[in-house]
């Protein structure tokens, strides 16, 4: 007797069984990742008080900070892991966007770690903003281009997105990092200043992600081949989960959104040893107190910079700029307030302001960036001079 037709429907990820070789939803790796972060949170809130209290001896000091370093550095790759298949699951600009607001609430975290940890910090905000810049906006988009063109020639992206997120950097930069030196308050905001420039970076910002997500979504999708826009009567495709990902759905989005908070928070726990052992560091060495802001930026963006060069080389030139201009549009409008508000709430004047070198690599950035996305296809030129720009951030970082 023949067998009745069964539903086609696919079952839900809790109903399939598993098979040998069949992708987990949370691969055996990434609880080993998130055991070995608690058990070092663990480890630093019973004895880390007692690890480094002073006098803290150098010994202690590097050993503290290479597993600091390490486990916030391995956190944060696994955050990006799971941000990055929710990116996969809910589509553009969605999925970008979850998964920079992942990445940039980790620096917004570690800086606030910093301010209100012991000593004078009242610059780490501006160091790691403008340290952002130069890595994300020089370093990352330059390796992108470069690594882009070499595998798929001059590569074609959404003109409109860029120019709307260099819109935003030009002036949230301007207004951040520029005006303070102009305000007579000694490159700092005043309290009602500060409270002011809070409430308009946030406000804008958020009208920002508003427009993305909604009516001007057209502007962040890749577009079709030979085109540098999506018309506006064109239709937008709908966000679709890859097949490639196992357990695609709400579950599949829950489990995943629980385990990248679940690895967020060992980096909260863990931030405030590691601003003790940074500090004691750069003090030790003689080193540029900007140098502690540059350490945030790696921690917090090495693992999406890999994944935007890696979107590059996979011919998809729209999601790495959306990772690399969204990620620092995202810093500048949530870690400007987040710093001003943190200072008005402490009562410490942050200082804002740039020196006049940091102002001219700025001017060059953003110039240098409007020239590399004005409308055109990518060009391996225009990487090789940001490129070149980081290299002379670099060098008058350690050579002032």
């Amino acid at each position: 007797m023949p067998k009745p037709n069964l539903p086609t429907t696919p079952r839900s990820a809790a109903a399939q069984p598993f098979h040998p070789g069949q992708p987990r939803l949370v691969a055996p790796t990434t609880w080993a990742l998130l055991a070995g972060a608690w058990l070092v949170a663990g480890l630093f809130i019973a004895f880390g008080g007692a690890w480094l209290a002073a006098p803290l001896g150098p010994g202690v000091a590097a050993g503290a900070f290479v597993l600091l370093f390490a486990t916030i550095l391995a956190a944060s790759f696994g955050v990006v892991h799971e941000a990055d298949h929710l990116a996969q699951q809910l589509g553009e600009p969605y999925g970008t966007l979850v998964l920079t607001l992942s990445i940039v609430s980790i620096e917004v975290i570690l800086i606030a770690s910093v301010l209100l940890g012991p000593g004078d910090s009242s610059a780490i905000g501006r160091d790691s903003i403008f340290a952002v810049m130069m890595i994300i906006m020089n370093l990352v988009i330059g390796i992108c281009l470069v690594a882009g063109s070499a595998r798929h020639g001059d590569q074609e992206y959404n003109a409109q997105g860029a120019t709307a997120y260099l819109g935003m950097i030009a002036l949230l930069t301007g207004t951040a990092l520029v005006l303070p030196n102009h305000l007579g308050g000694a490159g700092a905001f005043s309290t009602p200043q500060a409270l002011g420039m809070a409430a308009l970076t946030a406000g804008l910002y958020a009208a920002f992600l508003w427009l993305q997500m909604r009516s001007h979504r057209r502007y962040f999708i890749q577009p079709a081949a030979g085109s540098m826009a999506v018309p506006a009567t064109a239709p937008l495709p709908a966000p679709q989960a890859s097949e490639a990902l196992p357990g695609t759905g709400r579950r599949a989005v829950l489990v995943r959104s629980l385990v990248l908070l679940a690895l967020v928070l060992p980096i909260v726990l863990l931030a405030h040893y590691l601003a003790i052992v940074t500090d004691y560091g750069i003090a030790a060495a003689g080193a540029p107190a900007a140098v502690g802001g540059v350490l945030i930026a790696i921690i917090v963006f090495t693992p999406e910079s890999i994944t935007a060069v890696r979107a590059a080389r996979a011919n998809e030139m729209q999601r790495a700029i959306n990772l690399c201009l969204g990620a620092f549009v995202s810093t500048v409008g949530l870690t400007v307030p987040a710093v001003l508000l943190i200072g008005v709430a402490t009562g410490q004047r942050m200082a804002m302001g740039l020196s006049g070198t940091e102002v001219v690599l700025l001017v060059l950035t953003v110039a240098l960036s409007m020239l590399s996305f004005n409308g055109q296809r990518s060009s391996p030129i225009q990487g090789l001079m940001h490129l070149t720009l980081f290299a002379v951030f670099g060098l008058v970082l350690f050579l002032p």
